[in-house]
């Protein structure tokens, strides 16, 4: 029985582990869907509009499907010598030495990867709207931060 949520990279079966949220991207292209529907229409339909304020109606339409892309993109690639963050907006790349851990505290909508420095990183990949897949997903980095990382045991 695998896992659920990490998805493996071809040819590098056990090497490389990619973790993407299922609940949120589903909702962010949904959304982009509708948004873009409702802009297409409303170009099409609002005839009190000028060519202007069609066009505009389209733009705001493509911002916010660019933007659900980005929210539906981010994922986790944990390669053999270094785990890559993509949250919405920034991609961060790390040694493994650098983890320390993870945790997904009470509350919050995402898991975090704690960095040796003192700081934490959130994981946008790891949403606790995915329920027990998310937990699964935090437990199989976790166990990755420890094989791969200097992270001590528990």
């Amino acid at each position: 029985m695998s896992t659920p949520g990490p998805e493996h990279a071809r040819g590098e079966e056990r090497a490389t582990i990619v973790l993407r949220p299922r609940a949120v991207r589903l909702a962010a292209y949904f959304s982009a869907a509708v948004v873009m529907a409702g802009m297409i229409g409303g170009a099409l339909l609002i005839t009190s509009f000028q060519m202007g304020g069609r066009i505009g109606l389209l733009a705001i339409g493509v911002l916010v499907a660019v933007f659900c892309h980005l929210e539906a993109s981010v994922k986790v690639t944990a390669r053999p010598q270094e785990i890559e963050v993509r949250n919405l907006m920034r991609t961060r790349s790390l040694e493994w030495p650098e983890v320390l851990g993870i945790s997904f505290p009470m509350g919050d909508p995402w898991a975090h990867l704690d960095l040796a420095d003192g700081r934490t990183l959130p994981l946008h990949a790891i949403q606790r709207y995915d329920g027990d897949r998310a937990i699964a997903a935090a437990h199989t980095l976790q166990q990755l931060i420890r094989e791969r990382g200097e992270a001590p045991g528990d």
